[in-house]
């Protein structure tokens, strides 16, 4: 068999079983001599985001396409059988006719799927939203420990109008989320 053969397929998963189909195909390919013919290797494509909870910032590991997993494999008629019945398969994500086999991926989407995230590029998750009107406490920059009220949400841009009082006057803020708490 050549190595120009691999391809990359998407196989269909139960969501939140990513991690136990790769687990499954890594351990066939350490110890079963048909899995290493054919599979090449196996990923899930994550990405890093920032979770604020109370306050605090931490980064965390999230899966980018929940309830698919990439396979690097020559898909014959030996392997299609041998990766479709792995547990938690549903199957090979296809243009959905049965008489087919599924299309492979391209490798420069695969790239673009599994790409390195600049830590300037990381997507901001908050566990609370906020809204207009709603009182929140600055706790990060100049303005720490002031308080204030939310004039407006800029959501695309992860930034808050908030009207704060300083010295009996009326002064508005532009704040990142992350430089302010609920009160």
């Amino acid at each position: 068999m050549a190595e120009n053969d691999y391809k990359w397929y998407v196989l269909r998963v139960i969501s939140g079983k990513e991690n136990k189909v790769r687990e499954y195909i890594e351990s066939a390919l350490q110890t079963s001599s048909l899995f290493k013919e054919y599979v090449s290797q196996v990923l899930i494509p994550t990405e890093k985001v920032v979770v604020l909870r109370r306050g605090k910032r931490t980064i965390k590991e999230r899966n980018k396409l929940p309830g698919y997993v990439l396979v690097e494999c020559n898909l014959t008629d030996e392997c299609y059988p041998l990766l479709r019945n792995i547990p938690n398969v549903l199957g090979f994500l296809s243009d959905g006719r049965t008489d087919t086999k599924p299309a492979p991926v391209s490798q420069s989407e695969i790239n673009k799927m599994v790409g390195t995230v600049d830590e300037t590029e990381i997507n901001l998750q908050l566990d609370e939203t906020f809204i207009a009107g709603e009182k929140v406490k600055v706790i990060e920059g100049p303005f720490n420990g002031f308080s204030g009220v939310i004039q407006e949400v800029l959501q695309e841009k992860h930034k808050l109008r908030v009207v704060v009082t300083i010295f009996d006057r009326q002064t508005p803020l532009e704040l990142g989320f992350s430089q302010v708490e609920k009160e």
